[in-house]
C-alpha cells in the first residue's frame, strides 16, 4: 500500500495547512466529476483515504509511529507479558492480543401480530405472510464490496483491529489496547463499498413467508419460526421471526380452553315437545336433539366437536347451552290456547325453589363464556 505522504506529495514534515492545500490541488484535479477516468477514479480514492488519516492527528501520529509502535524500543517500556514475567515468573498470557472483529453479524429477532379466525385453529391451517426485512444483498452476497473488489487491509492497526499505546503508571510503562477508530475494529476497510447496499451487505426487501399455524393455538401465544427474521450485516445469520397470535371475535362461537361453546334459542313449544335441528358447526353440520321438557340453560354436549388440542391428542367438546324463548306477542287465538293450557294444568303460583341456586349457577356459569 502507498505511503499516504508520497500519494498526497507532501513531505513527512508537512504542516496540516500544506497537507490540506496539497488534497485541495488533487481533489479539483482527480475529482470524477472533472476526470471520470477508471485511473483518476481510483487515485481519488487513495488522496482522499491519505487525507482522512493525515488530517486527523491522532491517526496520523499513529500512522507515522507504524503498526509495531509501543513494543520495546528502549527507555524501559513494557509490555503487559513483561510485567507478569517481572512479579509471576512468566506465563501471564500478556502480549497476545484481541484479534479484529468479525463484519458478519447475527441479524435481529422480529416480532409480528398475527390475526387468525375461530375456523382455522379447529385444525390448524397455513398461511403465506408478508414481511418487511432485511434480506441480502445479491449484489455482493453480503461482502459488503462492490463487484470485483474486495476489503483492504487496514494500514492503521495493519489488520489487527487493534491500536496499542504505552500508558507510565506506578508498574512503569504499560501497553493498552483499543479498536482502531479508522477500520472500527475489523482489521479492513472497504474502499470500494458495494452501490446496491452501501456497503451493508444486506438490503431492505418485502418477502413472503410460508408458515404452519396449529391447531388449538390460542391469542397471547408465541410461534417461534427460527432462521425466518433479519439477515445480519455482511450477510450474517438470520434472527428468528416470532409470531404473537390473536384470535379474532366469532359471532357464534366461543372458546372455553378446547371446548367451544354457542347457545341454541329454542321456542317454547319445541322446549315442551322436543324436537330435532341441524346446526352449522366450525367443522361441518352437526345433528342434535331436543328431549321434551327442555329447560332454558341445560347444555347439550356433542362430544370431540371441539378444538384440537394443542398439545396430546384427541378433540375439546361442543357444548351448546340452551335458552327458551318466551313469546312476547300473541294473536288472539294463540293466547286462548295458551289459557286453556294452563287452566288445564291447574299450575301453582310462582315462588322460590330451593334450587333456585343451581338454576343461577348454570345461567352464571354459561353466560360468563359468551
Amino acid at each position: 500500500m502507498a505511503d499516504h505522504y508520497d500519494v498526497l506529495g507532501v513531505d513527512r514534515s508537512a504542516t496540516p495547512d500544506e497537507i490540506k492545500k496539497a488534497y485541495r490541488r488533487l481533489a479539483r484535479e482527480l475529482h470524477p466529476d472533472v476526470n471520470p477516468s477508471p485511473e483518476a477514479s481510483e487515485r481519488f480514492k487513495d488522496v482522499t483515504h491519505a487525507y482522512d488519516v493525515l488530517s486527523d492527528p491522532q491517526q496520523r501520529e499513529r500512522y507515522d509511529l507504524g503498526p509495531q509502535a509501543g513494543f520495546g524500543g528502549g527507555g524501559g517500556a513494557a509490555g503487559f507479558g513483561d510485567i507478569f514475567d517481572a512479579f509471576f515468573g512468566g506465563g501471564g498470557g500478556g502480549g497476545q492480543r484481541q484479534g479484529p472483529r468479525s463484519r458478519r453479524e447475527r441479524g435481529q429477532d422480529a416480532l409480528l401480530r398475527l390475526e387468525v379466525d375461530l375456523e382455522e385453529i379447529v385444525f390448524g391451517t397455513t398461511r403465506d405472510i408478508e414481511v418487511d426485512t432485511a434480506v441480502l444483498c445479491e449484489t455482493c452476497n453480503g461482502s459488503c464490496c462492490a463487484p470485483g473488489t474486495s476489503p483492504q487491509t487496514c494500514d492503521i492497526c495493519n489488520g489487527s483491529g487493534q491500536i496499542q499505546r504505552t500508558v507510565r503508571s506506578l508498574l512503569g510503562n504499560v501497553m493498552t489496547s483499543s479498536p482502531c477508530g479508522t477500520c472500527r475494529g475489523y482489521g479492513t476497510v472497504i474502499p470500494n463499498p458495494c452501490p446496491t447496499c452501501q456497503g451493508q451487505g444486506r438490503v431492505r426487501a418485502r418477502r413472503t413467508i410460508p408458515i404452519d399455524i396449529p391447531a388449538g393455538v390460542d391469542t397471547g401465544i408465541r410461534l417461534q419460526l427460527p432462521s425466518q427474521g433479519e439477515v445480519g450485516q455482511a450477510g450474517g445469520p438470520n434472527g428468528d421471526l416470532y409470531l404473537e397470535v390473536k384470535v379474532r371475535h366469532h359471532d357464534i362461537y366461543s372458546r372455553d380452553g378446547d371446548d367451544l361453546l354457542a347457545t341454541l334459542e329454542v321456542q317454547m313449544a319445541d322446549a315442551i315437545l322436543g324436537t330435532e335441528t341441524t346446526l352449522h358447526a366450525l367443522d361441518g353440520e352437526v345433528e342434535i336433539e331436543l328431549k321434551p321438557g327442555t329447560q332454558s340453560a341445560d347444555v347439550i354436549t356433542i362430544r370431540d366437536r371441539g378444538i384440537t388440542k394443542l398439545r396430546g391428542t384427541g378433540r375439546g367438546d361442543l357444548k351448546i347451552g340452551v335458552q327458551v324463548v318466551t313469546p312476547t306477542k300473541l294473536s288472539h287465538k294463540e293466547r286462548e290456547l295458551i289459557e286453556k293450557f294452563a287452566a288445564g294444568r291447574r299450575s301453582a303460583a310462582p315462588e322460590l325453589s330451593q334450587f333456585q341456586q343451581g338454576l343461577f349457577g348454570k345461567l352464571r356459569d354459561r353466560f360468563l363464556h359468551f
